[in-house]
């Protein structure tokens, strides 16, 4: 990776509006470092170098005529193949193309398009956005970049997102959070995520999964980038810069951070408990305020996911009404959980409703004593994926993996995370920070003040092997 393209977007951005870098420039290095390991990491299901170049063209004519469209000018990035993007099809993980309705951009896109980002493609994904090792038995998964003998899940559902960062085709990827699909991969990949309160972004324009949890987020290799894209993207904000700047003074000290308590670490394998409690410790020797926080809700909201949840019933709805003769060809991965959920009793889906509100509601209680809940992100190493991806064995697995982020979307609250360090396979492992919900902007300063604190995941983890020149 050129050195333009390694540092912080705030800082390329900012060469980009004084003419020190040109955005062609950077869409050219992105497109070399895509091809060179292109071939054994499988992030984009979409690639498209040409539009690339189309998008980092018009962004340097921008610039030249004095024209800033907005923070993410010139910014390599790519999207998850759930969202809608007039430039592309729209095929949500599935072998068919989707109807040209879901074609249409919707206000995140299109707040990415006005700006002058440099759209390089679209990203693998699990299909409809239903699971999480990444799995995908139409297209096959994207690798895992942190293990060079052995195919690893990227995490899922946005599975090719994390993994477009590591190659370095693009410095901000979008997916979608419903259970855990943007903190997952994130991860997973030794990058940073952020999960926003649900109904801070709009979700038109997105394929949906669960109308009742989806959520857009951001994917970027720092919790710096993350929140500068952030700012660029928020119809409240809209400027990248001015909000690092709002946050560069917050600091680490004095800050309430809520160690969660031990359902949250019980069961974490390859010495992962351990990495992020050394990481909340570093916190607290640099000032901040460590207590015992209890989230009790977040076992009820386990427990509902672990019932069948939500995510199925409405996956099936939307099925059913705007695509029926895709059902025919649902992974067989999930078409169990999809027949089940066209039976099952209406007062059932509106019961565990009921109980997940119910619990939202005394959660947020949660958080008077404390400015975040820190805890490990994913509890279980990323799975091989040459092993047998259906079964009850599997589906446990898959459980396990999301057991820590789940309750974040069904709890209304918000959520980071941040690479922290390598476990003993050599593999990510992230600190997840939890904030109430409506507090993103809060939970973003916070993210950043730890990551100065701690480094980001190239001070920590280094490059991804397989992503080594």
């Amino acid at each position: 990776m050129t050195e333009a393209l390694d540092k912080p977007i705030a800082e390329i951005a900012a060469a980009l509006g004084e003419g020190k870098v040109k955005a062609r420039a950077l869409a050219e290095e992105a497109i070399t470092n895509h091809e060179r390991f292109s071939a054994r990491l499988m992030a984009y299901s979409q690639w498209a170098p040409a539009h690339a170049r189309q998008c980092a063209d018009a962004a340097d004519a921008a610039f030249a005529a004095g024209a800033r469209a907005g923070s993410l000018q010139g910014i390599p990035t790519s999207i998850k193949d759930l969202f809608a993007h007039s430039a592309f099809p729209t095929f949500a993980g599935s072998p068919r193309r989707l109807p040209v309705k879901f074609e249409s951009d919707g206000p995140v896109v299109a707040s990415l398009k006005r700006q002058l980002a440099t759209v390089m493609g679209k990203t693998h994904m699990v299909e409809f956005a239903f699971g999480g090792t990444g799995h995908n038995s139409h297209y096959g998964a994207p690798r895992n970049p942190w293990d060079v003998k052995d195919h690893r899940s990227p995490g899922g559902s946005s599975s090719g997102a994390g993994v477009s960062l590591c190659e370095g085709s693009a410095l901000l990827a979008f997916g979608t959070d419903t259970a855990a699909s943007v903190r997952l991969p994130a991860s997973m990949t030794g990058n940073a995520g952020l999960k926003l309160t649900r109904g801070r972004w709009s979700t038109a324009g997105i394929v949906p999964l669960s109308h009742s949890f989806d959520t857009p987020g951001l994917l970027a290799r720092s919790m710096a980038d993350a929140a500068f894209s952030f700012a660029a993207l928020d119809p409240g904000l809209g400027d990248g810069f001015a909000f690092m700047r709002r946050i560069a003074t917050r600091d680490i000290a004095g800050l309430r951070i809520g160690v969660a308590e031990p359902w949250f670490w019980d069961g974490c394998e390859n010495g992962i408990g351990e990495i992020v409690r050394g990481a909340v410790d570093a916190l607290g020797r640099a000032g901040a305020l460590l207590r015992d926080a209890a989230l009790p809700e977040a076992r009820e909201a386990f427990a509902v996911f672990c019932e069948g949840g939500i995510s199925a019933i409405e996956l099936r709805a939307f099925l059913d009404r705007d695509l029926p003769d895709w059902l025919a060809s649902i992974d067989p991965v999930n078409a169990p959980s999809l027949a089940r959920a066209a039976t099952l009793p209406a007062p059932v889906y509106i019961n565990r409703l009921a109980r997940l509100a119910e619990a939202a509601e005394a959660a947020a209680a949660r958080f008077d004593d404390v400015d975040v809940i820190a805890m490990p992100t994913v509890m279980l190493s990323p799975d091989l994926m040459t092993g047998e991806q259906s079964g009850e064995k599997f589906w446990a697995r898959n459980r396990g993996i999301v057991h820590n982020l789940v309750p974040a979307n069904s709890l209304e609250l918000c959520a980071a995370t941040l690479p922290v360090g390598l476990d003993k396979l050599g593999l990510p492992v992230g600190l997840q920070l939890i904030a109430k919900g409506g507090d993103d902007e809060k939970l973003i300063a916070i993210g950043c003040a730890a990551e100065r604190v701690l480094g980001t995941g190239r001070d920590r983890l280094g490059t991804p092997p397989m992503c080594k020149a």
